[in-house]
């Protein structure tokens, strides 16, 4: 499919526009397991998912990560470009979950491109409006739920994802995923394995009671 099918405000912008921003943009391939953005250190520019799965997280100062939103096919990020935008300070890491095709739209240009058009700018507010809404579901996440909650929402959704209830997870990707430690999370497996909602064995987990684990995760 075209670039432009990709670009929500396409129609908005004039035929130079339009030209300006397929010159622009940079077509990428990026394998399974690549940091595609660093954080601060780094200022990539907006990104547009082709096809693939990338996931965006956050990274304590002792390393620690907690998963913020996932990107799939037709998703743009502006965090990856935060330094265009005056006083956010939002410290993202994206990397690439599956091979993954995507553009990258320079962030001076896509700049100047928001300041000329009123489309661009409109539809901008409202993709940072629902990426900081995301964060803020998150926080509430870990606020008010438990964790055995937390799993088995985790499990739940990578379920979905995946199309299958054997999922390839090791416990530290978990962790990674939900900002604790590896260890919390098998001992939580373990009793999920006692109460016949997972399976475990070496790198996988399987659901074999779903039901049960959304009864857990609605309580």
């Amino acid at each position: 499919m075209e670039f432009s099918k990709y670009i929500p405000f396409w129609d908005e912008l004039t035929q130079e526009q339009q030209r300006g921003l397929t010159d622009a943009a940079v077509s990428r391939e990026v394998a399974a397991g690549t940091i595609v953005h660093n954080g601060s250190a780094d200022c990539l520019g907006l990104i547009v998912v082709q096809e693939g799965q990338l996931r965006a997280y956050a990274l304590s100062p002792e390393g620690r990560e907690v998963t913020l939103y996932r990107l799939f096919e037709r998703d743009m990020c502006l965090f990856s470009s935060a330094c265009m935008m005056r006083n956010i300070q939002f410290e993202v890491t994206i990397s690439a979950e599956k091979d993954t095709r995507l553009w990258v739209i320079p962030p001076e240009f896509y700049k100047g491109l928001m300041e000329k058009s009123a489309a661009v700018a409109n539809y901008t507010n409202e993709l940072l409006a629902s990426r900081l809404s995301e964060v803020m579901w998150l926080l509430e996440q870990v606020m008010w739920q438990s964790f055995d909650q937390r799993l088995a929402s985790f499990l739940l959704e990578e379920s979905g994802l995946e199309g299958t209830s054997h999922l390839h997870l090791t416990h530290e990707k978990i962790a990674g995923h939900l900002g604790t430690a590896r260890e919390v999370v098998t001992r939580m497996l373990r009793y999920f394995q006692s109460e016949g909602m997972v399976q475990l064995s070496r790198g996988t987990v399987e659901l074999k009671d779903e039901k049960k684990l959304a009864l857990l995760r609605d309580r």
